[in-house]
């Protein structure tokens, strides 16, 4: 049984995956909701990663090996991200956006 799947379908996923993404940033108050939604668009980035490098390369490995350097880079920005949360959060008790700018005081 052949289970080929087209580009398309991956591509669609991916779509999917970075509209969701830019909507919850745009829309969540919620610092760890919008960093879920920033990683959802490094996610649907690295899908594309993959997907044209096996279709358009096949045999080669640019492509996971960018797939590999972006979920690094979104490993360290969430640890950097979750200090920065826990910090906010141990000094104004909330994590939501609108209230980092009560920090000055």
């Amino acid at each position: 049984m052949d289970l080929d799947i087209h580009v398309l379908h991956y591509l669609v996923v991916s779509t999917i995956m970075l509209v969701c993404g830019i909507f919850g940033f745009f829309t969540r108050k919620n610092m760890l909701a919008t960093l879920i939604s920033v990683e959802l668009v490094l996610n649907a980035t690295n899908i594309n990663f993959a997907v044209f490098n096996r279709y358009l390369f096949p045999g080669q490995f640019e492509g996971h090996f960018f797939a590999l350097f972006g979920i690094a880079i979104a490993a360290a920005e969430t640890a950097v991200a979750i200090a920065i949360i826990i910090n906010v959060y141990r000094n104004i008790k909330k994590i939501m956006t609108d209230d980092v700018t009560d920090m000055n005081g």
